[in-house]
């Protein structure tokens, strides 16, 4: 009986190792996947084994149904082809256009072409002054690049997208007459020896250059015309330009006056650029006296700059340009200047010099004779009554003018408007000249406003 419970007792010790057994037991974590990468297999094996395959039998369906796909898919690629070809030439090229506007962007940015290193690449600058080597864009006619030409740039990556080929300064292109003037010889009363001697100088060499050649001359490369206002200066500066049928443009001296240093002479550049380019020309400068006066010592900046500027012009006189060269002279590309102005005894010796200025007209008032060939001209249109007696305008001595001649008739006729008549009278004549004499002489006299 003893040895039975020793035997149960050895038994119920045994249950209990086991349990403690167990409990010790070390089991793992679950291993997660979070923040782990798959192992790839490495080394050329690996790269070149191909996958097992296993054969399927649908594998030739798979396969006629990828083919028919593809049969498709060409028969669309060439339905596609055929509409481009049937589109219309217009159409083509406007989606053509509408994929170059995509690839360059909006909006474009401007500079200047510095140097071209091939067909692909250049150096431009910006207006800021910093350079870039950039993409030249297949697009772009490579003929029209050129060193210092104007381009166009994309916004972001500074390649060129275009060339602006028209970079004319928009105060030149206002300058530039696009229709000639009207005015001819036959508007002009009078002038019989002026309208010589601007013919010889300027008409001449424009219509027939063979015969300075034949004679060994050179023709004058520029004219002034000065005389009291009025006397028409201007207006046989645009008879000129309407007979030889030259590109004329028209500047005033006080427009070459710039706000900011240096642009005074570059615009002076410009204007004879553009003369050149649209040769034969007459470039007419109206008020030369503004930049041409004689130079002073001066602190103004201003006026330094007005003199900067007259010195650019006498430069472009001069037929030379800024780097040295030799330039084609006036009198073989037929381009020729014509200035005018009420004060020459102010303007440099240096710029009417021989060799700048080449001739000098004078347009004094007009004497009896011009003074009855212009009131012709400008009442030639007009409704005169018989009463109407020019002689007596004519013999008075009142240092008329053209311009003041003019104003007379126009006055008349603004007399008889208001006096609701169709006719003009010598008392409209009479009244009309009282008034442009009174404007003239700057009003009545001190004494009546006593």
């Amino acid at each position: 009986m003893g040895q039975q419970q020793s035997a149960h007792g050895h038994g119920f010790n045994r249950d209990k190792k086991d349990d403690k057994d167990k409990k010790r037991r070390y089991e793992p974590p679950i291993p997660t996947r979070v923040g782990k990468k798959k192992r790839r297999a490495k080394g050329p094996d690996a790269a070149v084994k191909l996958p097992h395959i296993t054969p399927h039998a649908r594998c030739r369906l798979k396969l006629l149904k990828a083919e028919r796909i593809k049969d498709y898919l060409l028969l669309e690629e060439e339905f596609l082809k055929n509409i481009q070809i049937a589109k219309p030439q217009e159409e083509r090229q406007e989606e053509e256009r509408g994929k170059v506007d995509d690839l360059r962007g909006s909006p474009m940015a401007v500079g200047t072409l510095e140097e071209v290193i091939d067909d692909t690449h250049a150096i431009v600058s910006t207006s800021v002054g910093s350079e870039h080597y950039v993409t030249i864009l297949s697009f772009v006619d490579k003929d029209q690049l050129e060193p210092g030409c104007t381009v166009l740039l994309n916004h972001k990556t500074h390649s060129v997208i275009g060339v602006l080929t028209d970079d004319t300064d928009p105060m030149v292109s206002v300058m530039k007459l696009e229709k000639a003037p009207k005015e001819t010889y036959a508007d002009v009363g009078g002038l019989d020896n002026q309208i010589q001697e601007i013919k010889e100088s300027v008409e001449l060499p424009l219509t027939h250059p063979e015969l300075y050649e034949e004679m060994g001359i050179r023709p004058p490369k520029g004219v002034i015309l000065y005389g009291a206002p009025g006397t028409g200066k201007t207006l046989l500066a645009k008879a000129v330009a309407n007979q030889t049928s030259a590109t004329f443009l028209r500047v005033v001296g006080s427009e070459l006056i710039q706000k900011y240093l240096g642009d005074g002479p570059k615009l002076v550049r410009e204007l004879f650029r553009v003369a050149e380019e649209h040769a034969p020309s007459i470039v007419f400068i109206d008020e030369i006296d503004a930049i041409g006066t004689k130079r002073y010592e001066s602190n103004s900046g201003g006026e330094r700059e007005i003199q900067r500027t007259m010195l650019e012009l006498l430069n472009q006189l001069d037929g030379f340009d800024s780097r040295g060269d030799v330039k084609v002279f006036a009198y073989i590309i037929y381009f020729f200047v014509i200035m005018a102005t009420n004060r020459i005894e102010t303007l440099d010796p240096a710029l009417i010099r021989p060799g700048r200025i080449d001739r000098k007209i004078e347009f004094p008032l007009p004497d009896e004779v011009t003074i009855r060939k212009i009131f012709q001209i400008h009442t030639s249109r007009m409704t005169i009554a018989d009463n109407v007696d020019f002689e007596e305008f004519i013999m008075a001595k009142d240092d008329l003018s053209g311009a003041d001649i003019k104003a007379i008739c126009t006055e008349a006729g603004l007399q008889a408007l208001r006096d609701r008549r169709m006719k003009v009278t010598h008392e409209d004549f009479k009244k009309a000249r009282e008034s442009v004499l009174y404007r003239k002489k700057e009003g009545a006299p001190s004494g009546l406003y006593i």
